[in-house]
């Protein structure tokens, strides 16, 4: 991992107009797929199973899982991953 190119986001898209929301999420895309190391941080799970190459999830500051996204999304390991990304399944 090149940490020269890193970028850091904390994205609140829910909090964003739907416009400025969507220019978000493509400028995210296209780094991603230019190759561009990010840290996304966001409850957008949806965006985070289509942009992301590897998923951390968090709990009470720890990391009680992580994988690629399929392993996540798909096959979660963690009783309190599977809770919280149940609640957005739902939505």
């Amino acid at each position: 991992m090149n940490l020269q190119h890193l970028r850091y986001f904390v994205v609140e898209l829910a909090r964003m107009q739907h416009y400025v929301a969507e220019v978000i999420r493509s400028v995210i895309q296209d780094l991603a797929k230019d190759g561009v190391t990010m840290v996304v941080v966001t409850h957008e799970m949806a965006f985070a199973r289509d942009v992301a190459d590897r998923v951390i999830v968090m709990d009470g500051g720890v990391i009680v899982e992580q994988g690629r996204p399929e392993e996540i999304f798909g096959d979660a390991q963690n009783e309190r991953t599977r809770a919280f990304l149940s609640s957005f399944a739902q939505n």
